[in-house]
Parts: C-alpha cells; structure tokens; sequence
C-alpha cells in the first residue's frame, strides 16, 4: 500500500487501518529524544510496513522524524518539570516555591540586618545646658568596611525608648537626644540608642488615583524585612488617615475600614511594594494625600560585625542650625542577627508547621513552629524546642527553649529583648491558660579531628580534596540542618565526605560513632581539623 494517489485517496488508505492496531505499537515509556526516535521507527515499521522503508540519514522522512522526537522530548521535559513544580516537594524553582506558599499564606523571610548596642559620646558644654543632637535621615547613617567582604556596609542609628527601638514618628523626619537623656547629669555619653544595619531610605509621594488598594512600589532593594515604616498626611479632608501606619502579613486581618494599616509585599530579589487597604478592610489614604515611607536597604550576615568595629567621628547639629558638634558613634555590643534571605530548604521544611498551626499555639509542635519561623527587628531565632513542665487540668507551664543565629554555623543564647519580642508574638495566639516561660537552650560544641585517606598519585591534588571535604563539613554542620535532642552519627558525616572523588578512607578520629544530647541540648560545630594520610 504505497502512498502514490492524490491527497484524498492516501487519506482513506490511512483511514482503514484500525485505530486498536495503530495503538498497540505506541511506545509510552520512552520521552526522550533518541527513545522517542526509535519509537517512532518502531511504529512505522509495525503500522505501515510496506509503506515507508527508507530509514536512512539523509532520506527527509527521518529529519521529520528527529524533528517530532525533537518536539516530544521538549514537551515531556517541560511536562515534567511543571508537575514537579506544583508540589512543596520536588519544587526547584524559587519564585514557584514562594507562590505555593502564598498559597496557604506562608511567606518566605528576606534577608533580615544586624543589630548592636550603641554609645555617643560628645565632650560639647551645650549638650549638658540641655540642646539636643537633631538626627536627620542624613546624618543618622554610619559606613564601615565589611570584613566579610571588604565592601561598605551601612548602619542606621536609632532611639531607644522604653528598652525597645523607637519607631520614628513623621517616618523619615529628625529624632533628637536631650541632655536630660545622657547617662548622668554631668556626661555628655549616651547609651540609650542601637545601630542597625542598612542603609536608611527615604521615599516621599502624593497618591494621585481614588481607588482602593493603593500601591507604591520601593524603589532601592533589597529591603530588611520588617524596617518598612510608613507615615499618611491627608490634612483635613480626611483626618482619619493621617499618622503612622502598621504593617500586617495580611490586609485581611484588618478589623474594620479604619484601621489604618498596609501589607508588604517582596518581589524575588526582596524589592518591595507598599499595599493599602480598600475602605473595607483597612482605610485607603484619599487622593491627592502625602505619603512618607522609610525603609532600610541592606541585610545579611556581612553586617554581624565585631564589636568596637564602628567608630566614626561626626559632626552633629543642635536645635541652633549654625552650631555643628562633634560627636563619636560606637557599638559597644558585637553586631548580631543578619541572616540571609530564607533558604528554599528551610522554607519547605518548616511551611507545613505553619500552614497547620493556621495562626494559634496549642501543640507543643505549634510551640516548635513559631519558634523556629520568628524573625524580630534585630535578629531571627536560630532553632527551638518545647516542653512541658507542668500539666493541669486548668492549664499548662510550658518551657519554651530557643537559641539565637549569630551566623549560618553559629548559635548563641538569645538576648532579652528578643526573648520579649517572642513572648509578645505567641501570647495572643496560645491558650489563655498556657503559660509560656522562655528558656535559654544548651549548645554542645564540637572540635572534629578528621583523617582521609587518598592514593599517593594524587598528592598534588591533596589541598583540592581538603577544601572540598571542609565545604562538605561546613555544609552538614549548616544551622539549618541542626536540630534539638538530634545526636551526632560521625558515620553520617564520612558518609557525606565519601560523595568527595578520590577519597579512599574517612574517619572521625577524637569521637565515638555516637554523641548524644538532651531534648534542649543542640550540636554545633566549633572548629576541624583535617589530617590527609597518602596510602
């Protein structure tokens, strides 16, 4: 049956060959290129044996047919791509992740800036006859050289007030320190005031549309997580919508139309978009009124600095403009609590924890949850676990035990007033007769003596496999792998360092296989040593 009549008799050829024999011959595990390929051959062979016989490289009926498997195989990668992507589990893609999350309402956390303790220190008489220091967006931001990255890196000066950071009200506009507010009458030395890092921005406006949901884009990135402030003046045709505004996770939380609130919301490199309500919930600035927004531009760990490391000379004003003072800005506490924005894996580790705590703190699994997802302005929890002291049938006393990230390998005992800031996010969310008493966690520290073993052929490339196993160290020791009461298996480690080509032999050599810990005890990794045997 050869294909040599018009287009319409070649048709009806076609036509009467059975559908259930053209079917059988369908390969459909192959999907890619060259399995399709020889699919194809393969069915033609079976379905139209006398038909078509000339499977040679240059005949044009192969090239269809390499461009057919060509199409498939593009086709069935995408395919499979696109299944996996709809699935917290096999997710690869960043941007896909983050819209499943928003899905259920999880958000993933942006890079969040360090925090330190804080002296100025003027020799100036006018202080003490009581002239303030007026601070300025300009002059309330210092710069020092990173020493993780020799790059400048900003810190934005802040007042403390009432042992928490004062949130700058007319966002963007002066705050000032009185001689009243210094250490003693005679000083002119005060510590009630924080740096953190980033670099403070300033963005001003006019809403021009009646609409609700008003949005205003930010225009500098990446944004420090929770450092967005905002600020409406709206003059009298609209007296409600002046003044500062809170921010919320969700516009949907807002109570009623007057609430005078706005949602953040991050794009994948942590540029920003200011949302507001719609009148119904949360209030929406009239038109034609001011917008003040602040924000500070910045994040990560390079900005965990040592302390003393910023001490910078600057002249200040005071309420006589025509006055300058010179003044010394110092962190008198180590810089902590910059992180990097949430990982992938950590964010599809701990979503499902949040999505089923859906807000409150019942479980001791919720406890664990909010814990260990809890970003405050000057640092995030590193890890957490719960216990149980006390049970009552009126309530319980629950130990909550935490341990602060200082950096991605290091833990630290978290300070008061992230401790505070904890309590205050759990207290409205936990039963009303729960109490909940934070508990510093124990850190258990490990100095590794590890020994490999390599072919003697391969002593030149001995330095090479020492930095590839100590990257695999630093990897599996990663705080986002590290977990509370979780023991320490030395061979899970060798196991990890035998994925290093050419590592014959591995061996943890000052431990035994196991170190166990306690429930609220965590291992972390102080320092290793590796030594390389040539065999």
């Amino acid at each position: 049956m050869l294909f040599s009549g018009t287009a319409a008799t070649d048709f009806m050829k076609l036509a009467n060959i059975p559908d259930r024999k053209k079917q059988q011959y369908i390969d459909f595990a192959g999907t890619d290129f060259y399995a399709l390929r020889e699919s194809l051959i393969g069915y033609i062979k079976s379905v139209y044996p006398q038909d078509y016989q000339n499977f040679s490289e240059s005949d044009l009926g192969l090239m269809l047919i390499e461009v057919v498997s060509y199409m498939g195989a593009v086709l069935s990668l995408k395919g499979d791509m696109l299944a996996n992507e709809n699935f917290l589990r096999t997710v690869k893609n960043r941007e896909n992740l983050k819209k499943l999350l928003e899905l259920v309402g999880v958000d993933m956390k942006g890079p969040l800036a360090a925090g330190a303790s804080a002296r100025l220190t003027t020799e100036s008489t006018m202080i003490e006859d009581n002239f303030p220091i007026i601070y300025t967006a300009a002059n309330r931001v210092f710069s020092i050289i990173a020493k993780e990255d020799g790059a400048p890196c900003n810190y934005t000066l802040y007042k403390i007030v009432d042992n928490a950071i004062q949130d700058i009200q007319n966002v963007g506009a002066s705050f000032q320190l009185e001689g009243s507010e210094a250490d003693n009458a005679t000083s002119s030395v005060f510590t009630n005031v924080a740096l953190l890092e980033g670099q403070l921005s300033v963005q001003k406006g006019i809403f021009n549309t009646l609409e609700g949901n008003k949005r205003v884009t930010l225009t500098d990135s990446p944004i420090v997580e929770g450092s967005v402030q905002v600020y409406v003046n709206a003059g009298s045709s609209d007296e409600t919508a002046n003044g500062a505004y809170t921010q919320v996770d969700r516009l949907f939380s807002a109570s009623g139309a007057t609430d005078k609130i706005f949602q953040v919301v991050y794009d994948d490199s942590y540029g920003a978009t200011v949302i507001f309500g719609d009148n119904a919930l949360g209030i929406s600035p009239p038109a034609d009124s001011e917008f003040t927004i602040s924000y500070r531009v910045g994040g990560g760990t390079r900005g965990n600095t040592g302390l003393g490391d910023l001490n910078v000379t600057t002249n200040g004003v005071t309420s006589d403009t025509s006055v300058e003072i010179p003044y010394v800005t110092e962190n008198i506490s180590q810089a902590t609590g910059g992180s990097e924005a949430e990982t992938s894996e950590h964010a599809k580790r701990y979503a499902p924890y949040t999505f089923k705590r859906q807000d409150r703190v019942v479980t001791l699994e919720d406890f664990i949850a909010i814990g260990n997802t809890f970003r405050s302005k000057q640092g995030t929890i590193g890890k957490t676990t719960a216990a149980v002291r006390d049970a009552f049938s009126s309530g319980n006393v629950i130990d909550l035990y935490c341990l602060e990230k200082a950096n991605n390998l290091q833990l630290k005992k978290a300070s008061s007033t992230f401790k505070q800031d904890l309590l205050a996010e759990i207290e409205p969310k936990k039963m009303l007769t729960d109490e909940v008493v934070v508990v510093d966690g124990l850190i258990r520290t490990l100095d590794l003596v590890i020994t490999l073993r390599i072919e003697k052929e391969l002593e030149q490339m001995e330095s090479q496999i020492e930095q590839e196993v100590a990257a695999i160290i630093v990897a599996f020791f990663d705080i986002d792998n590290s977990v509370f009461g979780k023991s320490f298996v030395s061979t899970e480690l060798t196991r990890e360092i035998f994925r290093v080509p050419n590592v014959r032999f591995a061996t943890v050599d000052n431990f035994p296989e196991v170190t166990t810990v306690d429930f609220n005890e965590i291992i972390q990794l102080n320092n290793f040593t590796i030594n390389t045997v040539l065999i």
